[in-house]
């Protein structure tokens, strides 16, 4: 399993993805699940993949074949015209993988699954993110869902629900991910550090802040560490928890 986040925001968009592939507890290794690409000054577009790895792996390998021979292999990422149509290309992509092995074994719906993030910008048209399912069909990000999660999304995504601002920076994003993602490693072992990450300004149409998250990061550590911290200060304030039925149920009175 893993972990990935597509944010937008009034600046730009923000992405992040884990690197945790395994194969049962004692086949665990690392994949890179972020995939960008740029034509400077015209168009970026990143993708983030979850599910079956040969899956996620075979969809971005034909992808980029597609760009060696453009009109041989008509159209291609970097030829559609819209992002709406990138995300049709992407999500035909998908669909014709899964069907292709489906086909030779067993069937896609238990074995090959995937889930994909696509986000980016072309010119001549706004910032744009999607959410694409393994049936090749898929939904847009908007103002009520300004943001997207695939993979083991249930430990992180409260952190986001409720500390969400489309007004932050990328470095207050960056932090806001970071802890969704620290709760989320510690409560599911099928997520792991390294965390790549793609944070991309608006209009710019080019490849922003890109990096990767390292498990012996200063910052990272901080972070983990401080919210750990930060949640038992804040339970330890609540109102005390009384088992006095007087107390908890006072209609009972008398």
């Amino acid at each position: 399993m893993t972990y990935c986040v597509g944010m937008m925001l009034d600046g730009g968009m923000v992405f992040m993805s884990d690197t945790r592939t395994n194969a049962g507890l004692d086949n665990i290794s690392t994949f890179k699940k972020m995939t960008i690409w740029e034509n400077p000054g015209e168009r970026v577009i990143t993708l983030l993949s979850a599910g079956n790895l040969a899956t996620t792996q075979a969809v971005v390998s034909e992808l980029d074949e597609r760009l060696k021979a453009p009109s041989e292999r008509s159209p291609s990422l970097l030829a559609v015209p819209s992002m709406f149509q990138a995300a049709r290309l992407v999500a035909d992509t998908l669909r014709e993988v899964i069907d292709r092995h489906a086909n030779v074994g067993q069937r896609a719906d238990t074995a090959f699954n995937a889930t994909l993030l696509l986000g980016g910008q072309i010119a001549g048209g706004p910032m744009r993110l999607f959410l694409i399912y393994p049936e090749g069909n898929f939904i847009e990000a908007g103002g009520d869902t300004p943001f997207f999660q695939t993979g083991e999304i249930k430990y992180g995504r409260p952190i986001l629900v409720r500390a969400y601002d489309p007004n932050m920076t990328f470095e207050e994003a960056m932090t806001l991910l970071l802890v969704s993602f620290d709760s989320t490693v510690k409560a599911n072992l099928t997520v792991g550090l390294p965390f790549d990450y793609h944070c991309y300004e608006k209009d710019s149409l080019k490849i922003g802040h890109t990096g990767r998250v390292l498990q012996d990061d200063p910052y990272f550590q901080t972070v983990s560490q401080g919210w750990g911290n930060a949640l038992k200060d804040a339970l330890e304030q609540q109102p005390k928890w009384t088992f006095d039925d007087a107390q908890r149920n006072p209609e009972d009175k008398g």
